[in-house]
């Protein structure tokens, strides 16, 4: 069953912030716009690519008033090793990356691979009311386009219809 619409679980969870091990909340994020976005597992493949791509465009997120937070079902500790590897993460992540380790937060949005133990690629955007207004699961093999995820961001922000392709500052459909 679709999410969108509704009021988005609230969570708390330990997250992976500059380097160090902090509590974050929902409620951290009450009244601002924010995306979370999933990804299976620390040191793997796409992953990387997924972060390293939100972290690019963390500028853009922050101009447009928009948070963004990485979930994972992986331990601060992990994250904070990855992390680290500066092989695999050259730039220093600066958005925080919580760590569901008890799958709390992934199962409250419905994006835990059960059987597996870890999250799919979700991304989930909410608005400033709390409301959930994009959501998005792709399978563990194929990963997201931060870009898409910030372009879907500002068309809902835009409050016009937005088409195929729209990019922020363009003309609405009809």
């Amino acid at each position: 069953m679709s999410m969108i619409g509704q009021k988005a679980p609230e969570w708390s969870a330990p997250a992976y912030v500059n380097g160090e091990q902090k509590t974050l909340s929902s409620k951290d994020f009450a009244g601002k716009w924010y995306v979370l976005y999933w990804y299976p597992l620390d040191f793997t493949f796409v992953c990387p690519t997924e972060i390293k791509g939100f972290q690019q465009l963390l500028e853009d997120f922050q101009e447009d008033g928009v948070a963004v937070i990485g979930v994972s079902t992986d331990s601060f500790f992990s994250h904070k090793a990855w992390f680290d590897d500066r092989k695999t993460f050259p730039d220093t992540i600066t958005h925080p990356v919580v760590a569901d380790t008890n799958h709390h937060v992934s199962r409250a949005y419905n994006v835990l691979k059960e059987d597996d133990g870890v999250a799919f690629r979700a991304t989930v955007i909410v608005d400033d009311k709390g409301v959930i207004r994009s959501m998005s699961v792709n399978d563990l093999s194929v990963g997201r386009s931060p870009n898409e995820v910030l372009r879907t961001v500002q068309a809902l922000q835009s409050g016009g219809l937005c088409g195929a392709d729209w990019k922020k500052g363009e003309e609405f459909v009809g």
